[in-house]
């Protein structure tokens, strides 16, 4: 295929669109709905993402949950600064770590965190720089990294966060993530419960967010660039009902790169998940057949990174590139604690809520019989 370069997904991002702050209510971000077939956009708040969800459609969720991994210490005997960013448990007391300053804390360097309520030995040097760090405690783990732990925020959000739990979505429950699943952050539970009485099916899926994600492309040509591997879970339930609505003709809609990630690495080559657990390295960019989504429900990315890359194999480069300079010139909030795209296809027409009861008259409500029972 031909090269793709790195510079061919560069935009030009003001600095006062990066959203430092979250909003008050979740659900009141912006959303541009971008027609992957056509490249048309249209102007939305997020909640009324419900109007283009129709019965039978499957929402595909990450339940991962942020850890407090940012850790501020010093090493032993010097007293000098340091900051530890934790990727990913290797074994029980042993993790992969960011170390900065790296060149300081080389193997056999002896780190300490909150006077010496929890110790660290720098082990060994791996893949990209990375230190595996042994850790070195009184008590349980969970706790202690609770108490002396932030929350992982990215270096372009410079404000500090007042609410930890806003750097989570509402549906997080199993601890691991370096970073959050953005997409779901703009999700209220009230909203979900609104989506699930529409007849909408909800799949959770679990995907261990590290620096993969996030990590620069630093080669021009795109396909040089190797993923960092990431920690992914479908539980039966999920593979079933995902399946399921396939079968019947339904949308899988996933939220959030992520849950785009855990899905087209658990199918096979006929689009069918299979259940079960792994790590991923799957790099997504244009080129790429989808096996299993239809729709995305995404965030506005940093320029010339993977996950721009994604959503252009889905809607195309031109068609994204576009949507971002109209979102620029609309002045969307991009990033973490921004606004929201929805990527769909010319066929997935907007369902009004005022229009459902007679239009899709018993098809709908026999749906949401049989789908509210599993989603209980």
């Amino acid at each position: 295929m031909t090269e793709l370069k790195k510079s061919d997904f560069y935009f030009d991002l003001p600095q006062e669109l990066i959203a430092q702050d979250p909003l008050e209510d979740r659900s009141s971000s912006r959303l541009l709905v971008l027609n992957k077939d056509t490249g048309a956009v249209s102007h939305h708040i997020f909640k009324e993402i419900i109007d283009y969800l129709h019965p039978g459609d499957c929402l595909v969720l990450n339940n991962t949950k942020v850890i407090p991994a940012r850790l501020l210490g010093e090493r032993e005997g010097t007293g000098a600064h340091v900051e530890v960013l934790l990727l990913k448990r290797r074994e029980a007391d042993v993790w992969e770590t960011l170390v900065k300053p790296g060149k300081k804390c080389k193997p056999g360097t002896k780190l300490v965190f909150g006077d010496g309520l929890l110790k660290a030995e720098v082990l060994e040097t791996v893949e990209e720089g990375n230190r595996l760090i042994r850790f070195e405690y009184q008590g349980i783990w969970e706790e202690v990294l609770d108490r002396l732990g932030e929350m992982p925020l990215p270096p372009y959000i410079t404000h500090k966060l007042k609410d930890r739990n806003r750097y989570q979505t509402v549906y997080a429950k199993y601890e691991g993530s370096a970073a959050a699943p953005t997409a779901g952050l703009h999700f209220t539970t009230q909203l979900l419960e609104q989506i699930a009485a529409k007849g909408v099916n909800i799949a959770y899926v679990t995907l261990h967010v590290g620096l993969g994600t996030f990590r620069p492309v630093k080669e021009e040509n795109v396909l040089e660039h190797h993923m960092h591997s990431e920690y992914y879970q479908v539980s039966e339930e999920a593979a079933e009902l995902i399946n399921r609505t396939k079968a019947n003709g339904g949308r899988i809609i996933c939220v959030g790169t992520t849950s785009c990630r855990t899905v087209e690495s658990a199918s096979d080559e006929n689009g069918i998940i299979h259940a079960g657990c792994d790590n991923t390295e799957i790099f997504i960019y244009p080129g790429y057949r989808f096996k299993v989504l239809d729709a995305l429900i995404t965030n506005f990315h940093l320029p010339e990174s993977t996950l721009v890359m994604l959503v252009s194999a889905l809607a195309g480069r031109e068609n994204v590139l576009n949507a971002y300079e109209e979102a620029i010139k609309e002045r969307y909030r991009f990033f973490s604690f921004g606004d929201a795209m929805f990527i769909t296809g010319q066929d997935d027409v907007i369902m009004d809520r005022n229009d459902a009861g007679t239009d899709c008259g018993i098809e709908q409500e026999a749906a949401r019989g049989q789908d509210d029972e599993q989603n209980r």
